[in-house]
């Protein structure tokens, strides 16, 4: 398995605002994982949970 990790900075006062700052980029940079006709809808909730956390805790 492995684990890539991403050094994109993206900046935003609340999570909607962030995640409208990351978007461009991960439309450009991950289309792969955006476009991943195997992902589910869970898929997309647990990423989108995990980084609220994220972004609660910075």
């Amino acid at each position: 398995m492995k684990t890539l990790k991403c050094d994109f900075t993206a900046d935003g006062e609340t999570f909607e605002q962030w995640m409208q700052a990351l978007m461009p980029h991960y439309k450009e940079a991950h289309a792969d994982v955006m476009q991943n006709p195997n992902k589910t809808k869970a898929d997309g909730e647990r990423w989108m949970s995990e980084n609220k956390e994220r972004f609660d805790a910075a």
